[in-house]
């Protein structure tokens, strides 16, 4: 292996992994950081009813669709003959 050769392999496998590794690491710090909440900043609650809304227990418009037929649609032609191919047999010798 020639010593040109050994600094390729060297910055391939080495110095190129360094922006990979940072990619994680700044990954990994912004999952486990806690978001940072301002003092003025609204704060979200959920409230819960006392009792159902109005329109509870009414079921939705229902979709009205036509019966389908059972068994695929009928045909409007008759069948037509399908036609038969012959085989010659091959005179073996």
């Amino acid at each position: 292996m020639a010593p040109d050769s050994l600094w390729e392999v060297l910055f391939l496998m080495v110095i190129l992994k360094i922006p990979i590794l940072y990619l994680c690491v700044v990954v990994w710090y912004a999952i486990k950081a806690e978001p940072r909440r301002r003092p003025d900043a609204p704060v979200a609650v959920r409230a819960e009813p006392d009792g159902p809304g109005p329109g509870w227990g009414r079921r939705g418009r229902q979709l009205v669709r036509p019966p389908r037929p059972h068994g695929g649609p009928s045909r409007l032609y008759p069948r037509t003959p399908r036609t038969a191919y012959a085989r010659a047999k091959a005179d073996r010798r």
